[in-house]
């Protein structure tokens, strides 16, 4: 996940719903159920998981992209796909902000919306294929398949402006992350759960000079910081120069507990992680997580389920966009 929410949000919630109006804010889990399009559109979810599977085989990373993109949307206020919003003259898109860097792969959610438009026609919501690619990307990944609901529509505003409140930065401390996350539900074993993600992909060298420049980071594992220096040599890394350092030298394609074991080994490459293995309230679970995979995979399955519910919008809320990045012009 690369760097990747507030004890306000319920009360800031409620404060919305006037000033966004009630399409823009859904009540929390209302209106979605299993398998919403088996009448509609029976064959939505069929097509989304073989599009995963193929863009998967043609390009490794976007299962580290359909992951990251369930949590920067989901997380923000509602599970709407307000991150796939475009900019517009009006307003600056979530992924265009700091706390979106390094996400990419946007145009591959388009690909698959497109193939499921041709089969259904204005029925499944960009919100639904957003959840339900990260869904087969886990499973891509090696992770548990994870049955999910549907039923969600497409919010009309980018949410741009809540990314700083929402999305716990990779230098925030652990009760500031705990305390986002259990805004939206999801307890303590969830959200050592739910970093688990950092098992996968890479993080980018602008996330992890700060524990090498000027001196390293006393608490990490002095065998792994050479591998760090050489990955990132320079302490003004070039953003656009895509530097990195796999998350998980040993499985780095794997969604799996290695992570845990390698942060109990001061392995863990962002701030966040080390904080996760040594804070009291997290450390009995990382090290239960770092015996068991099937915990592992038991809590990361049951906090996913509750992020990808996060206030939905349904019903006659919000819209299906005909494109995932634009919202549908009004005649």
């Amino acid at each position: 996940m690369g760097s990747s929410w507030g004890l306000l949000f319920l009360g800031f919630l409620s404060l919305t719903a006037v000033a966004l109006g009630e399409d823009e804010v859904g009540a929390k889990h209302s209106g979605l159920v299993m398998d919403f399009y088996k009448e509609s559109c029976p064959q939505a979810e069929e097509i989304i998981r073989e599009q995963v599977k193929l863009l998967y085989k043609r390009h490794k990373n976007t299962a580290f992209s359909w992951l990251r993109n369930i949590f920067h949307d989901c997380a923000v206020q509602s599970c709407d796909a307000s991150l796939l919003l475009d900019s517009t003259r009006r307003s600056l898109s979530e992924k265009e902000m700091d706390r979106s860097f390094g996400m990419r792969n946007f145009r591959y959610l388009d690909t698959i919306k497109e193939a499921v438009e041709r089969e259904c026609p204005g029925v499944v919501s960009c919100a639904d294929i957003l959840v339900l690619s990260a869904r087969d990307g886990i499973v891509a990944l090696g992770g548990p398949y994870i049955p999910l609901k549907t039923g969600r529509k497409d919010g009309r505003r980018s949410r741009a402006d809540l990314l700083e409140q929402y999305l716990p930065d990779h230098n925030e401390s652990i009760s500031s992350v705990l305390d986002k996350f259990s805004a939206i539900g999801i307890d303590t074993p969830g959200v050592v759960a739910l970093l688990g993600s950092h098992s996968v992909g890479r993080t980018h060298c602008v996330k992890l000079v700060h524990r090498l420049y000027p001196d390293v980071d006393p608490d990490l594992n002095p065998d792994h910081v050479p591998h760090m220096l050489k990955k990132c040599p320079d302490p003004i890394p070039d953003p656009k120069a895509v530097q990195y350092v796999r998350n998980d030298r040993g499985t780095p394609m794997k969604l799996d507990n290695n992570y845990y074991r390698n942060i109990l080994d001061n392995k863990g490459l962002l701030q966040v992680d080390h904080q996760l293995a040594y804070d009291k309230r997290t450390r009995p679970f990382v090290k239960k997580m770092a015996k068991s995979q099937d915990y592992f995979f038991k809590e990361f399955s049951r906090a996913i389920a509750v992020l990808s519910e996060n206030n939905p919008l349904t019903g006659d809320q919000g819209e299906i966009r005909k494109q995932c990045n634009a919202v549908n012009k009004l005649h």
